[in-house]
């Protein structure tokens, strides 16, 4: 379910605000958050104040494409 925050400190950018909210993931929603918010991108680099972002949920991981992580020594 995506969810809504608003912009309440100065120098906030969309990159930061993901990051802030999902981490390195962050990233993997960028377009589908500027989707969801249309004229976002026409305010510029830095969000103004107050402005309202709607933020995606991250698309679920499919568990055969994860790493298998293998160990050296065990």
């Amino acid at each position: 379910m995506a969810s809504q925050i608003t912009i309440r400190r100065e120098g906030r950018t969309l990159d930061g605000v993901l990051f802030a909210e999902y981490g390195v993931d962050g990233r993997k929603v960028l377009a589908e958050t500027l989707a969801a918010n249309p004229g976002l991108a026409a305010l510029g680099p830095i969000l103004p104040l107050g402005t309202v972002v709607t933020i995606p949920d991250l698309p679920a991981q499919d568990k055969a494409a994860a790493t298998e992580i293998v160990t050296l020594f065990s």
